[in-house]
């Protein structure tokens, strides 16, 4: 759906450039994220993406076609859901989804079907400029998808949202991907990343350091070891996964049924990504 070869980008005044040398390849169907700090070039790929940069070096095709060849016509494949959200305040959101659906020729049958969905149906009359971060990055999702795009670049989708409304906004990325839609994702929230995407490309300082399945890399850069609690214990025991049928003490654990909890030591996104970088997501 998406290949990307070997991009750079430098911003105009700015001696460094933001993007080294940036390859992938996104597959139709597929959840893809950049998983990154802020400043890591996430934002900067997904501008180049959508047409927002140009002046970039290296390829980039979009449904087998170079990227400069597409015309008006590539934004009626395309949703983007930026990170700021961006409405007209003076609007209600009803008027400002009915404004941008105007820019489409696929327009969506029922507005406040959409509004219900991120839980603003009794909002739909409220000017934006009233509404939370929260409101505003809900609605900004939904305008995102409206037209039924095949492609969707997410900026940091649940940013400023609490975990009920986030988990909606994650279940219905979730329900669009099983609609077949193709799904690019920057965030530096590892627990969205890894419920989410079926790969993540850990970027730092413009260049990809890992790519691949969320629970690949966990397995690749963990401890091939099981942490066990026991009852009346005063710390947990550890043991080699790969002798745990052979080891006399686990069994004679597990036979006088005394765990309190045990846990494989497969790393999380966190160890990895400071691991590669040497750097915290913040």
């Amino acid at each position: 759906m998406i290949i990307v070869d070997n991009l750079r980008y430098t911003y105009p005044k700015n001696p460094a450039p933001t993007l080294k040398s940036i390859s992938c390849t996104i597959q139709p169907g597929e959840i893809f994220g950049f998983l990154g700090p802020s400043g890591s070039g996430k934002s900067t790929t997904q501008k180049i993406l959508y047409k927002l940069l140009d002046g970039y070096e290296g390829n980039v095709q979009v449904q087998g076609r170079d990227l400069t060849a597409w015309g008006k016509d590539f934004y009626e494949k395309i949703g983007v859901s930026f990170e700021l959200p961006n409405h007209y305040l003076k609007l209600t959101a009803l008027e400002n989804l009915q404004f941008f659906a105007n820019f489409y020729l696929k327009r969506p049958a029922d507005f406040h079907e959409l509004l219900d969905r991120v839980g603003l149906k009794e909002d739909a009359n409220k000017p934006v400029s009233d509404f939370s971060k929260g409101m505003k990055m809900r609605l900004n999702f939904i305008r995102s998808f409206m037209h039924d795009p095949d492609i969707l670049f997410l900026d940091e989708p649940t940013s400023g949202l609490d975990p009920v409304n986030g988990k909606v906004i994650k279940d219905m990325i979730l329900d669009l991907k099983a609609r077949g839609k193709t799904i690019f994702i920057t965030t530096h929230s590892m627990y969205d990343a890894d419920a989410l995407c079926d790969r993540i490309a850990l970027i730092i300082d413009g260049e990809i350091k890992a790519l691949d399945r969320p629970a690949t890399l966990k397995l690749q850069h963990g401890q091939r070891k099981v942490k066990v609690e026991v009852h009346d214990a005063p710390s947990p025991y550890e043991y080699a996964l790969d002798t745990l049928g052979q080891n006399e003490e686990f069994l004679n654990i597990l036979q006088q049924n005394n765990i309190k909890t045990i846990h494989s030591e497969e790393a999380t996104l966190e160890d990895v990504f400071i691991k590669l970088t040497g750097q915290r997501l913040v």
